[in-house]
């Protein structure tokens, strides 16, 4: 076992457990362990099950994103204060100070990046598995965890429309896994433009996106679906079933936090505020105070029913007390 395959070990062990796992449930309910379908769906539940997992993250990422997305324009005041000084006192003194700005209101510019890295790890031992599968099978590789030889052979005979998981579109002659791949790689892609193209249209402040920043983004909501397709004919079908299940379900999640938690200044924020004055409800914004904060807008006052109260002159005013003194004093 080279390092690589002992640094992924724990990952492989998690991945092979969990689909033998989602395997003895579909099975115990009538589903055969020859099925393309039943190991499909093992996949599927394997996404799911890491996505959970990964929860706690992702909702620590929105948190950070939201108040990176707050701290922009002092950041912007940072920047100019140093723009056209390229000495390096100057550039430790603007990194110093960029990054005691995140110390201070509990952010961190690489947070958002966790989750996308931590699935990393997992994407590489299901392809390493797949791999690894008509080996396993055969018995020249070891099975690893629950994971035994005969459910490797079985899951090695088993076909989706007619491919096998483990096939390829670019080490493969089979034409139904050649065509299946073409699908998957183009769904695969198509997900990932409309995740990235939704998140920069609607929930990105109008200032953002003149930032030099946006404009690298908006470069990758094009550059990351060609790179998915070219790297894509490489991947096995389960590979390429797994990542394209992960994009489906990014794309839901982040459809929900922008509904529900837009970022700030962003047209998704105006809509949430629309619907929720639309129903007599308070308008929550999030705030930077060290922590998030959620602000309500106060209620319009109650406009009382009656006559209108009349101003006063001081003089009438003054006659009005002496009126209402107690007689005898």
């Amino acid at each position: 076992m080279g390092i690589f395959d002992t640094i992924l070990f724990p990952f492989t062990w998690f991945v092979s457990t969990i689909m033998v796992g989602f395997e003895s449930l579909l099975t115990s309910f009538g589903m055969s362990d020859e099925s393309g379908v039943t190991w499909v769906l093992s996949i599927m539940g394997l996404v799911v099950v890491l996505r959970i997992l990964l929860m706690p993250l992702f909702v620590r990422q929105i948190r950070s994103q939201r108040r990176m997305q707050l701290l922009q324009p002092e950041l912007m005041k940072i920047q100019k204060k140093y723009k056209g000084k390229k000495d390096e006192a100057s550039r430790k003194a603007m990194t110093e100070e960029s990054f005691g700005l995140y110390k201070k209101h509990g952010t961190n510019p690489f947070s958002s990046c966790l989750p996308i890295l931590l699935q990393m790890p997992f994407f590489l031992a299901l392809f390493r598995m797949l791999n690894d599968l008509e080996g396993v099978a055969e018995g020249t590789k070891t099975a690893i965890g629950f994971f035994s030889q005969e459910l490797a052979i079985k899951m090695e005979n088993s076909t989706i429309l007619g491919a096998q998981l483990s096939s390829s579109f670019l080490h493969d002659s089979d034409t139904p896994a050649k065509i299946l791949s073409l699908v998957l790689i183009v769904l695969m892609s198509l997900t990932q433009f409309i995740t990235s193209h939704q998140l920069m249209r609607k929930n990105m402040p109008a200032a953002a996106l003149d930032s030099p920043m946006a404009r690298q983004q908006q470069i990758l909501i094009y550059v990351l679906p060609i790179m998915f397709a070219v790297f894509g004919v490489n991947f096995p079908l389960g590979v390429l079933i797994y990542w394209t299940t992960t994009n489906l379900w990014t794309m839901g999640q982040q459809f929900y936090v922008i509904r529900a938690m837009p970022a700030p200044g962003s047209l998704a924020e105006k809509a949430m505020e629309e619907r929720r004055a639309a129903k007599g409800k308070p308008v929550k914004k999030f705030q930077l105070a060290g922590a998030e904060q959620t602000a309500t807008e106060p209620a319009a006052p109650v406009r009382q029913s009656g006559q209108r109260t009349q101003p006063q002159g001081k003089k009438r005013a003054k006659n009005k007390n002496r009126s209402n003194r107690p007689k005898g004093r």
